[in-house]
């Protein structure tokens, strides 16, 4: 299998790691998801479509060491697969032109040569390899839909004046997309990370549910049974790793 290269892909260079800081892997797919999800826009994928291609990505590096293969390669793979899974089609020319133009901006379309169609080839032969790896598990349960029915509901609670004037929704679901830089999606339950996100979003505006003190569990707990204090914490934990490597890689 013939790797995408520096010069179309550019590259899978490595962030140098110190103490202190994230793992250089972790760094190395901070830097490709953010190109999934920037291409992915690009290329008109709606938003779980873009989960599912970036869910792949991480489950494949899970699998495999990242020194294996090239990581923006595997990225190409998981966007076409990722069409696939969720029934939003791409054609690998879109998916070829939107990356090159990603890496170098203003550039022209590649033509059909030998270059285009041995990249193409690449990503054909990447989607069968990431299948076989995978199992052919590539369905996936994203936390979206369980957001979207816990703000319905949170909504209900709140005073209307208070969610009117505090982006709690739009936050929530920044913070959900956002999730995806790294590996959630893997180590935490759909549900979980739902509410988790929500939490935070709650916690960076001040805003308190109503009747919290006097009820008999806490209003995270009403939507998930089995969740507890210290895995909303380990994913908030998680998710602020991720907007600290957002600060420091450029």
């Amino acid at each position: 299998m013939e790797a995408a290269g520096p010069d179309i892909c550019g590259g899978g260079d490595a962030a140098r790691g110190s103490e202190g800081r994230p793992a250089p892997e972790a760094r190395v797919h901070f830097r490709v998801t953010r190109f999934i999800m920037e291409a992915g826009v690009k290329l008109g994928m709606q938003s779980i479509p873009i989960a599912t291609a970036c869910t792949i990505y991480h489950k494949f590096f899970y699998e495999i060491n990242l020194d294996a293969y090239d990581p923006y390669l595997v990225a190409m793979s998981s966007l076409y697969l990722a069409g696939k899974v969720e029934e939003q089609h791409l054609r690998t020319r879109d998916i070829i032109n939107v990356s090159n133009r990603y890496f170098h901006p203003g550039s022209e379309p590649l033509e059909l040569d030998s270059r285009f169609w041995a990249l193409r080839d690449s990503i054909v032969q990447c989607e069968l390899l990431m299948l076989r790896v995978l199992r052919f598990q590539v369905s996936f349960q994203h936390p979206h839909k369980y957001l979207l029915h816990y703000l319905i509901s949170l909504k209900n609670w709140l005073n209307r004046y208070c969610w009117q004037r505090t982006p709690i929704s739009v936050t929530a679901w920044a913070l959900l997309r956002d999730s995806y830089h790294g590996g959630l999606c893997l180590r935490f339950r759909a549900q979980h990370i739902a509410v988790a996100v929500l939490h935070l979003a709650l916690q960076a505006y001040g805003v308190e549910v109503p009747a919290e003190a006097e009820a008999e569990k806490p209003w995270w707990q009403v939507f998930s049974d089995d969740l507890t204090k210290p895995i909303i914490d380990n994913i908030v934990s998680d998710l602020i790793q991720i907007y600290t490597m957002d600060t420091e890689i450029p």
